[in-house]
């Protein structure tokens, strides 16, 4: 059973979820408007996986008998000068989602949650893999400068980014990634 101050913290970082979601449909929408679809394509697969970071803290809430109050969604960020911009944005985006993440696993120490410290390992190690998978694309894009060639070439390597993540919310999430149904 979730104490109130953690139900609280979870609650709050579900609408941050659904927040880094609309940040990656905007991203995904400009890249697609300047002909960047594998840009695109890597953006609306992140988009997918916030959904799915979403849904998987939403059915655990539900499961610990938590109640679930949405609140409104910030709006996204737009107006992106270059790829380069797109992918920093990113990552400081998921640098304040690690800190929020590291800040729940502290909310569940001090209130000696353990099942919700375990469930969040889950989250802290994606964190680590969302930041050093960004950290590389912008490693690459800072390589190749201005280079339009290469920029394509980028853009093709991205748009190889598949869906790993379930996408049918009208059933558990969490469950289907464990190969359920």
């Amino acid at each position: 059973m979730l104490t109130k101050k953690m139900e609280s913290a979870l609650v709050k970082h579900i609408n941050k979820e659904m927040h880094s979601a609309y940040i990656y449909m905007s991203m995904s929408a400009h890249s697609a408007s300047i002909g960047l679809k594998g840009f695109a394509r890597w953006f609306m697969v992140q988009y997918h996986e916030e959904m799915f970071h979403h849904m998987k803290m939403y059915e655990y809430i539900q499961s610990q008998g938590g109640n679930i109050v949405l609140a409104t969604i910030e709006e996204p960020l737009k107006g992106f000068k270059s790829a380069l911009d797109m992918f920093e944005k990113t990552l400081a985006h998921e640098q304040y989602m690690t800190k929020n993440i590291n800040n729940l696993v502290d909310i569940a120490i001090e209130e000696k949650d353990h099942a919700t410290q375990i469930f969040l390992h889950w989250y802290v190690t994606e964190q680590v893999e969302e930041e050093d998978s960004v950290n590389e694309i912008i490693a690459k894009l800072k390589l190749i400068g201005n280079d339009a060639n290469a920029l394509l070439s980028v853009d093709k390597d991205l748009a190889t980014r598949a869906v790993t993540v379930p996408v049918d919310f009208s059933t558990s999430v969490t469950a289907q990634a464990k190969g359920g149904a």
